[in-house]
């Protein structure tokens, strides 16, 4: 821009100018110039879980002695990685999600930041770095190799969690639901033709419980991902790095988080070897078809509603069409969907950027980290914005479903043990043929009384398990 004040700043490859003002320095300015593949910089919570792991190895490194005799350098240095960790500086962390590299520009920008933040709390012009160096300070006993995928565990793991808690609220609605339904008999279908009688609540706690199946997965995912390499440095040896720091800085990292982080107990391995990503992208797809399914149901459940099945009344959210006066479409369980499938094409991604690390190392986190942190952030406004728009202000039409049952010959299942499957076939046939319910023709041939009748259709034969007394 016009105007704007540049400071010079050295890299291997050259100096370059730097804005004035930035906290980033040189290293963030050549990522910038070479990657501007997704437009839009790292995840936040990857840079709030950077500032996180870097606050573990400042504290670490400070209980080792580093910095023994210059205790304004060490403060400065872990208040700014405490504030990076709050988010008080999302906005200085400028690179690019997609980056070559490993995620050495992620890791450089977050380095530079906290640098320069200390700088400026000892009053020290930005880019002092004789004073505060982003290399020999920041990253003091560290590489990107294991800060980066650490830092993508602790974010994950933050993120798992309020998608955890979005599952729940989703599943209570269904619950919820259950209960509200539960007098609400209706045609049950297979293969999308009519089966057996069942209840709108059974088909609400199926959904209920499918996502409840989720819930505890992606809970479980914490036991995956609380595994890091921390501290093996390059490659999991641990070059370059004091064995007292390879042992305390994990703990540290567990004390600062609250959350169960171990030391991996193969750091080589844990280094080279990204599955564990793999293994929690199939748990976030498995929610993602649960999602998929129900959203599909809900939205033939509602079709029509005159010329559909209309059984139940999705809430109304915006008018349909430009052209078509009066219609409503289900846009809240097709948005949804879309999140849904987008996070099954992720998890695709996530598979092939995962085997396609090489020897010592996987180049490829920071697709990784892109597709994984986004595949979470989108069930997570899936779950919500499905439950408070539309979950719970789903209406029965009990007239429909009602209507439904009298019409169709899923009545006929009922028929197979009180007069056996044969007849129950013959007056199915009649009943398609001649245009009339199977309820007339039952009662017209005195097959049944019109008790023994409707008893069959109660809310309470239709959820039972079984026919009781083995009749």
């Amino acid at each position: 821009m016009a105007g704007e004040q540049f400071r010079i700043e050295h890299d291997l490859l050259g100096n370059l100018e730097v804005p004035e003002g930035a906290l980033y320095g040189v290293h963030t300015v050549r990522a910038l110039g070479n990657f501007f593949l997704a437009g839009r910089p790292v995840h936040r919570e990857l840079v709030r879980a950077y500032g996180a792991v870097k606050m573990a190895c400042a504290v670490t490194n400070h209980a080792l002695g580093v910095w023994a005799g210059d205790e304004d350098k060490a403060a400065a240095i872990m208040q700014a990685c405490q504030e990076v960790s709050d988010g008080a500086f999302d906005d200085q962390v400028v690179v690019d999600a997609l980056q070559g590299g490993a995620g050495t520009s992620t890791n450089m920008n977050v380095n530079e930041v906290i640098a320069n933040r200390a700088l400026v709390l000892l009053a020290q012009p930005l880019g002092s770095y004789d004073r505060v160096s982003a290399l020999d300070d920041v990253n003091r006993h560290q590489s990107t190799n294991d800060t980066y995928p650490t830092a993508l565990k602790l974010a994950a793991i933050r993120l798992l969690r309020v998608l955890e808690q979005e599952v729940v609220a989703l599943q209570e609605a269904f619950q919820a639901k259950e209960k509200e339904f539960a007098g609400v008999v209706k045609v049950g279908r297979t293969e999308l033709q009519d089966a057996v009688l069942t209840t709108l609540g059974r088909e609400m706690g199926a959904y209920a419980e499918a996502f409840n199946r989720d819930r505890w997965r992606i809970y479980k995912c914490e036991e995956r991902l609380r595994v890091v390499n921390l501290g093996g440095t390059a490659i999991g040896t641990g070059i370059a790095a004091p064995r007292e720091y390879i042992f305390r800085v994990v703990d540290k990292l567990r004390d600062l988080t609250g959350i169960g982080f171990a030391r991996a107990e193969n750091l080589i391995d844990a280094t080279q070897n990204a599955d564990v990503f793999v293994e929690v992208s199939g748990i976030l797809k498995a929610c993602a078809a649960t999602l998929l399914k129900v959203c599909t149901d809900l939205r033939l459940m509602s079709s029509g509603p005159e010329a559909g099945l209309g059984e139940i009344r999705l809430p109304e959210c915006q008018a349909g069409s430009s052209i078509m006066p009066g219609k409503v479409n289900p846009v809240i369980p097709e948005a949804a969907s879309q999140c849904a499938i987008m996070v099954m094409g992720y998890d695709s991604v996530i598979g092939w950027a995962c085997a396609s690390g090489n020897l010592e190392l996987n180049p490829f986190l920071p697709l990784v980290a892109e597709c994984l942190l986004g595949s979470i952030d989108l069930l997570t406004r899936a779950c919500h914005m499905l439950r408070a728009k539309c979950v719970e202000g789903i209406e029965a039409n009990v007239e429909r479903c009602r209507a439904h049952v009298e019409a169709s010959t899923a009545l006929a299942t009922a028929l197979v043990c009180p007069l056996g499957y044969e007849k129950a076939c013959e007056i199915a046939e009649r009943a398609r043929r001649n245009s009339k319910t199977i309820r007339e023709i039952v009662l017209s041939e005195g097959l049944l009384t019109p008790a023994e009748f409707d008893e069959l259709m109660t809310p309470e034969a239709v959820c039972r398990l079984g026919r009781p007394n083995n009749g």
